[in-house]
């Protein structure tokens, strides 16, 4: 399953939307997703599954490219 985690960079500082971003994992689960990328100092905002139309969608934008983790 493809998992779309929406991040900032920086952890010991509050959340400013402008500066989120995002980046796409293939895992088996949620947990499975926020485990491959616990090494990083990100401040994780969501974890959503992508499937169906919403997968679709990701994929035909020019950004969309999944994590090797």
């Amino acid at each position: 399953m493809i998992y779309k985690v929406l991040y900032q960079e920086q952890g010991d500082i509050a959340p400013v939307r402008e500066h989120t971003k995002c980046l796409y994992v293939e895992a088996e689960s949620e947990r499975d997703a926020r485990d491959k990328i616990a090494d990083r100092a990100y401040n994780i905002e969501l974890i959503q599954k992508l499937e169906g139309k919403h997968l679709a969608y990701e994929q035909a934008s020019e950004l969309f490219e999944i994590e090797s983790v």
